[in-house]
Parts: C-alpha cells; structure tokens; sequence
C-alpha cells in the first residue's frame, strides 16, 4: 500500500459475511472490516472468526484490506489481534480506534511484534483528549501510517451537531492533518459523512476533506465511494493551472530565474511549483 494514497477508506461490519463478499469486488482503496463499532457486544468473538476466515480466503491480487479492532479500553484490543493471528500476514492495516496518548499505539505496535507482524497501524483520533494529543500520538511509532479524524464520538463528546461542511470540527481536523504532516506521516483520513441518503451532502463533506488537507475519506456506503473520489481528484481547471505552472516554470528554471509571474498575475516560486507537480501526480495516481 505504501506509495498509493488512501483516497476511499470502506468500512464493513466484520459479522456480515454478505456486505464483506460485495465490499472485496469494489472500487475502494481499502476495505476495513470492523470489529469495533459496527457489531454488536453479542457478536464480537463471532465477528473475529468471520474476518480471519475472510481475510485467508482473499486471493493473492485483493484489495487491501484493514481490521478496525476494538479499543484498549475496551479490553478486547488484545484478543482481537490473538484472533486474528493467523490471518495478519494478509491484513494490510490495523485501525485502532479512541486513541488518546502515545501509549496506545506503542502497545498495539508491540502487540504486533510479538505476532511477528509488520502491518502498519491508523490511530483514529476521536475524543478531545485524543486530539489535543495528537501530535504525540502521531509521532508515537515508526509502524503508525497516519491518523484518522472520528468525527462522531467527539461530536457528541463535545454536544455539537454534525454538519456536511464540518465547521463544527473545523479546528479539530485541522490539528489532526497538522500533527500528522509534523510528524513527517502523509495526510491524515477524514471520518465519514453519516447521512447515506445525501449524496449532495456528501460531496460538500469530501470537499472540504480535501480543503484541509486530509488524503482521503472513510466510506460507509459503496454509493458514497465515486462521490468521494471525484472529490478528491484535481479538476480539469486545476490540471490546466498545473501544467501551465509547471511549463512555466521549467522554461525560468532553464532561464536561471526561480520566481515568475504568470499572464493572469499568479506569483510562482518553488512552493508553487512542487504543489502543481503534486496535483500533475495525482491525477496519475492508481486508485487502489
């Protein structure tokens, strides 16, 4: 996975063998079955022996595939990962959720070990606690890929309604993409948007993902998965401003000149540069 930006996250419950079967066969660029949230406290040993009998059977080429384990708080962190043992080699990420200090993700990442496993791991940050501790959280571990913005659980944490722009997170994400990126991790991933049924709703959501920097966005409906795509992808007046920036741009390079001003007036330097050569590289970017 390392080197492909985690766009759509797909989030299926670990104890719905149905939803898993379909999630495999989609456009996503992960799929994490869940064994947190998602079911029930009845169904959590069940739901651990569905997903390592769903990892095991995923052929060779899949898809990554991601486990949310349940959180060290709620005691059940540990056997999760004993349960899943087996199945480790073909998971690509562990998800641990209602992380709150470095310490949490320092015992996952030595739980791992003494599995014998390398998988990296997303801290989702989701609690107040959890994000003002995010900058050590996110410099807790060389195996932690990045953060994951939970907006639900702070939402109510902090009593604020949840809205498609997001303003009411507005300072809470944006410390979670600035603790990621200051700990030299690539963009963090923004939580999902709950209503399944508004598309529109969703696009704004995803937009403003991208606005603030996170990478990509969790997904809880395939029919939210080409919304948040598009969202994320540079548009065609984006591409052009890239490419004639970056045009430009080399012909001063060549010139000996490293700061220029472009017919509409736009001021390019170096930092303007590399951000159109960065959108010129995602719009080549595979999804999955």
């Amino acid at each position: 996975m390392e080197g492909t930006p985690l766009r759509t996250v797909l989030f299926v419950p670990g104890n719905d063998r149905r939803k898993l079967d379909k999630a495999f066969g989609l456009a996503a660029s992960a799929v994490v079955l869940d064994l947190e949230d998602a079911v029930a406290s009845s169904e959590k040993v069940a739901a651990r022996a569905i997903v390592r009998e769903s990892v095991l059977a995923l052929p060779d080429d899949a898809m990554p595939v991601g486990v949310r384990i349940n959180s060290l708080e709620s005691g059940l962190a540990d056997a999760d990962l004993d349960a899943l043992a087996e199945a480790l080699p073909r998971i690509s990420l562990i998800a641990l959720p209602m992380v709150e200090s470095a310490d949490d993700v320092r015992h996952v990442a030595a739980r791992l070990g003494d599995l014998g496993s390398h998988i990296d791991l997303l801290a989702i940050t989701e609690t107040a606690r959890g994000i003002l501790a995010a900058r050590e959280i996110a410099a807790s571990s060389p195996r932690l890929r990045t953060l994951l913005f939970g907006p639900a659980d702070l939402a109510r944490e902090l009593g604020v309604e949840l809205t498609a722009d997001g303003f009411e997170h507005l300072h809470a994400r944006s410390a979670v993409v600035l603790a990621a990126r200051a700990a030299g991790k690539e963009g963090p991933i923004d939580g999902p948007y709950l209503n399944l049924a508004d598309d529109d709703g969703c696009a704004l959501s995803a937009s403003w993902s991208r606005r603030l920097g996170f990478q990509g966005k969790l997904v809880l409906h395939p029919r939210q998965l080409p919304i948040v795509t598009a969202a994320f992808a540079p548009s065609e007046r984006e591409l052009a401003w890239a490419r004639e920036v970056d045009r430009a741009f080399r012909e001063a390079e060549a010139a000996g000149v490293s700061s220029i001003q472009l017919a509409d007036g736009t001021f390019v330097d170096y930092p303007v540069a590399g951000r159109a050569r960065d959108l010129l590289k995602d719009a080549i970017l595979p999804e999955a």
